[in-house]
């Protein structure tokens, strides 16, 4: 029943403890007073030592009442924001109302039941949600819930209310007595929308006088008992349970066909059905036939008419063969499960031997680059055939950490550790920041490299650290076996509807058909293993693991002689925009800010500019607020230390450290462990919204953004901010007393 359910606001300590501690405070202190207020003079001395000895208990009285009063105030607080938790996302409205009938406070479940914002929805009377032919029942309800108010029972019933725009509905209250902070009398109201449960018991009803004609020709095995003994059983049923007609079942007890195990269940289930009607999920159950064999049946409960008095209709379902085929299957799934364990176990066992074995030569590497950059630019200078030896040393160390760091990311990829954020990534800023990172390589080549104009901004659905890494290993690679000045291509073509190809189009000797099917191999050069080019072999692997990650393709196609051209594909994106039913904002003006206001400030770490534009947007409304940004978690958490916002908004997928690393280390930090962190990442499966949570983001929002929700949880951190600082002054100040 509703009203003996535990309500969200039990979870508040009562308000009444408080006022008793302080209480026995103001008490010790008035004795405290007294006693320092006697005639010190007319004090024998041994009465003067009792004085300040008492005065000094009620000293340390008082103190530990102090300390108690602060414990339970911290208790209260944390068990307030506990409730707004639960009473925010319970699945039912909750109304508080006040005894003049006013709506005091509203879930936002409420509120979307009754179709108004819960800002508008406080202080409206209830009555304006009752239709007026309903509203009797409402206070008929409330009536008897005030006259049994000693006994605490709730009261419930069900009416027809009306949402905001009129459009009515059926819906199911449940009324408890409630106090106010105050002590004044209020209502606890529960509401569920009912409507659906009322027209299916509308069918019900119209389809009763139909029930026998239809019945009686179903497939399906059906049977009706009243007061747990069988009054109707249709053929199908009849043959599943073995009986020659239905008078040998009829007047029979239900229990004597169901297997003893659950002879539980059915009594409990047919004891709720009765008292409560309705309708079952279909369960599964073990029944026996007349001559006792067992059978295995799927059962659904459901409250219907029979006859003009209410009765329980079971529809029963044959799966004993299904069952025995679930075994066969369950215990072949058994092994399959077991053989691919046994796969996973493996591969992980190989990942991980790769990174161990990866960041285990990264030491000895260190010693052997450093000590032979030292040896080539110490004193004495070397000879030249010392040199032309520490330079081998060198360019194999520098080759080394590039085939480590290309197992590094193969291993983490192949492990399923590698978490890519796919959003709408531009990709003229993508192209741009690898223009400058290749150019100077590029340059020394003598190579000329070329990179389109675009007339327009070209969004697609990527990775955009990942994107950087795929594009510039295409455009190196293009620029290492490229002849003397030659020549590098970058362009872009939409190849299909929603596709963006993305071609690097060198001038190099080409490679031959043979050589092409061997691409994308691991450690394969193509015969470039003696020339003087550095390289591992592993980075196409990588890049293609990556594109594919992308949801994307990658290729090539080389003539002998002319050069080879490697492209990549992806999906085209639309340019970033705010969530669905949320209108574009336009570019606004900062509003000047109040005299005497505070300006708090907003901190978003985000390495895609254009969502960090439509933030800047958003915040650009809020005349209290300032914006700062970041691109990279690092940057994000000097600007945290230095500027200490009162929020910071954090992407997960970030180049360098991610979202979840630069949270742990700002957690850790003194300085920054009281900011909440809001995460807004295009990671939006379950999983990762419940592992940024783990991790202690204050709260973990998705894109596209949404105005109203990121609004409302910006407001929730504001607020949880300002309670932060509060507490901190005060600890401040009562450490410094």
């Amino acid at each position: 029943m509703v009203n003996k359910d535990k309500s969200p606001a039990q979870d508040v300590p009562p308000a009444s403890a408080e006022h008793a501690l302080r209480r026995h405070a103001e008490e010790i202190a008035k004795r405290k007073k007294a006693l320092s207020s006697k005639n010190l003079e007319t004090l024998t001395p041994e009465a003067m030592r009792q004085t300040l000895h008492e005065l000094q208990v009620h000293q340390i009285e008082l103190e530990m009442q102090n300390e108690e009063l602060r414990r339970a105030q911290e208790e209260l607080t944390a068990s307030r924001a506990r409730y707004f938790d639960l009473y925010d996302l319970a699945p039912v409205g909750y109304c508080t109302v006040s005894e003049q009938g006013l709506i005091l406070e509203a879930n936002f479940t409420a509120a979307s039941l009754l179709g108004v914002a819960r800002s508008e929805l406080v202080k409206r009377p209830i009555s304006r949600f009752i239709l007026k032919a309903n509203q009797d029942i409402y206070y008929l309800c409330r009536k008897q819930l005030l006259e049994a108010s000693e006994t605490s029972e709730a009261q419930s019933c069900e009416l027809q209310m009306v949402k905001h725009d009129g459009t009515p509905f059926w819906a199911h209250l449940a009324l408890t007595a409630a106090q106010d902070d105050d002590g004044a009398p209020t209502l606890r109201l529960v509401l569920s929308d009912v409507s659906q449960h009322r027209r299916m018991e509308a069918a019900m009803q119209e389809s009763e006088e139909r029930f026998r004609t239809l019945i009686e020709g179903t497939p399906e095995p059906i049977a009706v008992h009243r007061h747990g003994r069988l009054i109707y059983a249709n053929p199908a049923a009849i043959k599943l349970l073995g009986a020659n007609s239905a008078q040998d079942l009829i007047g029979k007890p239900l229990l004597d066909l169901v297997h003893p195990d659950f002879h539980q269940t059915v009594l409990a289930r047919a004891t709720s059905m009765t008292l409560h009607g309705g309708r079952s999920p279909m369960v599964e159950k073990k029944f026996l036939k007349l001559d006792g064999t067992p059978i295995d049946v799927e059962v659904q409960s459901t409250s219907i008419a029979y006859d003009g008095e209410p009765a329980i209709q079971i529809a029963m379902r044959d799966i004993t063969a299904r069952k025995h085929l679930d075994q066969v299957l369950q215990e072949y799934n058994d092994e399959l499960e077991q053989a691919r364990h046994v796969a996973e176990k493996a591969n992980l066992a190989k990942s991980d031997f790769l990174s161990s074995m990866s960041h285990e030569l990264r030491s000895p590497l260190n010693a052997i680059l450093g000590f032979a950059q030292l040896l080539e630019s110490g004193e004495p200078v070397p000879t030249p055939g010392q040199k032309t030896k520490i330079d081998q040393i060198i360019r194999a160390g520098w080759y080394l950490l590039e085939l480590i760091n290309g197992i590094l990311d193969l291993a983490l990829i192949e492990s399923g550790k590698l978490s890519l954020s796919l959003e709408p990534i531009s990709l003229n800023d993508v192209l741009l920041d690898c223009q400058a990172m290749i150019e100077p390589q590029a340059q020394n080549r003598g190579i000329r490299i070329s990179f389109p104009l675009f007339d327009s901004a070209f969004f697609v659905n990527a990775d955009r650290t990942r994107l950087k890494q795929v594009v510039v290993n295409l455009l190196s690679n293009a620029i290492k076996y490229n002849k003397a000045g030659g020549t590098v291509e970058v362009t872009c073509s939409e190849v299909t509807a929603g596709r963006l190809r993305i071609s690097v189009q060198d001038s190099g000797e080409g490679l031959s058909p043979e050589k092409l099917d061997q691409l994308f191999q691991p450690f394969n050069r193509l015969g470039q293993e003696a020339s003087a080019e550095e390289g591992t072999g592993i980075g196409l692997v990588v890049s293609r693991r990556l594109v594919e990650l992308m949801e994307g393709e990658i290729g090539a196609h080389s003539t002998v002689g002319v050069g080879s051209v490697f492209w990549v594909e992806l999906n085209l994106a639309a340019a970033p925009q705010l969530g669905p039913g949320a209108a574009e904002p336009p570019t606004p003006m900062q509003a000047p800010v109040q005299p005497g206001a505070v300006l708090r400030t907003l901190l978003y770490v985000e390495d895609n500019r254009a969502n960090m534009e439509l933030v800047k947007q958003l915040v650009a409304r809020r005349p209290d607020m300032r914006l700062l940004g970041a691109e990279d978690g690092a940057r994000g958490i000097a600007l945290a230390r230095t500027h200490q916002p009162q929020v910071i908004l954090m992407d997960i997928n970030l180049p360098g450290i991610s979202g979840l690393q630069a949270l742990k280390i700002l957690r850790e930090d003194p300085a920054t462990r009281h900011i909440p962190v809001l995460a807004l990442s295009a990671n939006a499966m379950p999983r990762d919204i419940a592992k940024g949570l783990e991790a202690g983001f204050f709260r973990y929002l998705t894109k596209p953004i949404k105005v109203n929700a990121f609004m409302e949880v910006l407001d929730m951190a504001l607020e949880f901010a300002r309670t932060q600082s509060a507490r901190m002054e005060h600890e401040k100040q009562t450490g410094e007393s």
